[in-house]
């Protein structure tokens, strides 16, 4: 033990403590120095801002960036197709050359949806569902009918939809209304045959009413007579108008109809 103390006491061993220190030191510094030069450290160029540019746009000042690109697409509504919504790295990231920047952009053809089923639901209804599924109401028009702001009728494009029937998210699309009011003139009915409470329940499903009431003959059960005669005829007229009073002629000899 003695002997290891004297010989760290001595020239010799200081030279060689001396050497190794300096040798391990420029070793790292060679390490350190080479791998700057290798990584190039501090050395870089900016990513440009992409964000609202068209697909097109945006790769030609990444390749005059010597960058490279990768890209996804999704599909949102109110946005021009093509438009790069999504960057990854952000603008002004400073990054090596030939790095690759990853842009989200807007598809330029919609996913198709099936059309629901919206037919005689109120307006209200009808456009709660279709914004649902990603569809827009355009122009919505009037017919006469008794439902008042009932959907009759869908079109896209001029071409009346089906339910089930495939078209493009976002579509716009026309709807066909119940103006509440109906027609005017509705098809007289025959009730010749009928009952009295048969008559009447049918001239009430035409938007008819029961006019004058007679009987003809020996009338034994007015509940089991039956119309012999009407006030218009079915033969005379086709169509009257809503609320026209239908006169009737029961008899017990008619035969049911």
């Amino acid at each position: 033990m003695s002997k290891f103390l004297d010989y760290l006491k001595t020239n010799t061993f200081r030279k060689n403590l001396l050497i190794a220190i300096c040798s391990v030191t420029g070793f790292l510094l060679i390490i350190f120095f080479s791998l700057r030069f290798y990584t190039r450290h501090g050395e870089g160029v900016p990513v440009p801002k992409l964000k609202g540019l068209s697909v097109e746009q945006a790769i030609s000042m990444l390749e005059e960036q010597g960058l490279r690109y990768q890209i996804d697409s999704v599909y949102q509504m109110d946005k021009a197709p093509g438009t790069v919504i999504e960057q990854d790295p952000d603008a002004n990231t400073n990054v090596k050359v030939n790095r690759t920047v990853y842009l989200t952009i807007i598809t330029r053809s919609a996913p198709e949806v099936g059309f629901p089923d919206v037919f005689l639901m109120n307006f209200l209804e009808a456009r709660a569902v279709l914004s649902n599924y990603g569809l827009k109401i355009g122009d919505t028009t009037y017919t006469s009918d008794v439902a008042r702001d009932r959907v009759l009728e869908v079109s896209y494009k001029g071409r009346k939809l089906s339910k089930g029937q495939q078209v493009p998210k976002g579509s716009v699309l026309s709807l066909l209304l119940g103006d509440g009011r109906g027609a005017s003139e509705v098809d007289l009915p025959n009730v010749t045959g009928l009952t009295l409470t048969e008559a009447i329940f049918s001239l009430k499903g035409s938007s008819l009413a029961a006019g004058s009431v007679m009987y003809e003959g020996t009338v034994t059960d007015s509940t089991m007579a039956r119309v012999v005669k009407q006030y218009p005829t079915a033969d005379s007229v086709s169509k009257v108008a809503i609320g026209t009073h239908v006169d009737l002629i029961l008899s017990n000899d008619a035969p049911p109809k």
